[in-house]
């Protein structure tokens, strides 16, 4: 039987919240389309997710244990792939838009004489192939991409598909890989003091914008983020002038992000920002400018000065919690 392979992404110990989106939906696909499901992990400790994988309905499981998948490097994440797809022989490969994947995935696909379809925010698979929406000119128009072969890789946006639980029996397929001589050697892993959350797979996240101005107001975001136990993240503008470490910057040149709950505090809308957090569940914004564009997407709005309504707000908050 033909089959959709999924190719899991792991960070910690834990199967990142993206890829069980991923693997969500091509549940749903394999079984509208008559297909196998089937996942692949590369990590040390691959077998490790066997469980996870299983509850969300992967059927077969293909482990690739190996210590050089402690840390992403291109050439043995690409190697493997293209031997787990050799072998496995799907109809279509898919996994999460991460910064390791969107690195891997156009290389893959011409190891494999696959048709690439990278960083969607839908698709489905037909009898001939898959139909997907793109985000373009920074995520304001969803652009209908068509592909038509016999593999087809596809990336999607982190938060386009809700990660729902389908247990199944899987079968475990354990592959021996061998990496080939890389010239690659990574020495070191280096990650800002404060980046306490994962802030791709948080929940909640602050993030900040122009409207912060000084330490004080970078203290009022971290002691909001605290209280709400979130991850920080903020516009290119005040990771441009020190405020914040590049490591936070969400939008189109920083990173997507798809939390249950963003704060937009003191963050006009633009798109370049927009482009990164658009499919965030629920928005909350806070600007002094009633009429910042960042409103027309928020679900709650707080127009005032956030240096005021920030303190009242985590008081209020941790006053909720410690009830």
């Amino acid at each position: 039987m033909s089959s959709i392979l999924v190719y899991i992404s792991t960070n910690g110990g834990k199967v990142k919240r993206s890829s069980l989106e991923v693997l969500s939906h091509c549940r749903e696909q394999a079984g509208k389309n008559g297909l196998e499901l089937a996942a692949v992990v590369l990590d040390p400790r691959a077998e490790d997710y066997i469980d996870t994988l299983q509850s969300y309905g992967a059927k077969t499981i293909y482990t690739v244990s190996n210590p050089i998948f402690i840390n992403h490097l291109n050439a043995p994440v690409s190697q493997a792939l293209e031997q787990v797809i050799a072998q496995s022989k799907p109809r279509v490969f898919a996994c999460a838009s991460t910064e390791g994947t969107k690195d891997v995935l156009g290389a893959l696909a011409a190891r494999t004489g696959g048709a690439a379809l990278p960083d969607v925010a839908a698709f489905d698979v037909t009898a001939d192939g898959v139909s997907a929406l793109r985000p373009v000119m920074a995520a304001k128009i969803l652009s209908q991409n068509d592909a038509r072969a016999d593999l087809i890789l596809v990336s999607v946006r982190s938060g386009s598909y809700d990660a729902s639980p389908s247990p199944v029996v899987a079968g475990v397929v354990p592959v021996d890989f061998v990496p080939a001589d890389i010239s690659q050697v990574l020495r070191d892993v280096l990650s800002s003091a404060g980046d306490k959350i994962d802030l791709s797979e948080a929940n909640v996240v602050v993030a900040a914008g122009r409207g912060i101005k000084d330490e004080e107001g970078k203290q009022l975001v971290e002691e909001l983020a605290d209280a709400l136990g979130a991850a920080i993240g903020a516009s290119r503008a005040v990771v441009e002038n020190g405020l914040f470490p590049a490591t936070t910057q969400i939008g189109q040149t920083g990173k997507v992000v798809s939390p249950e709950l963003y704060f937009a505090v003191g963050i006009s809308g633009a798109v370049q920002h927009t482009a990164g957090m658009s499919n965030s569940k629920v928005i909350v914004a806070i600007n002094k400018d009633g009429d910042a564009p960042i409103f027309q997407m928020a679900s709650y709005g707080l127009v005032g000065d956030l240096y005021k309504i920030l303190p009242l707000l985590t008081a209020e908050i941790r006053a909720l919690k410690s009830a």
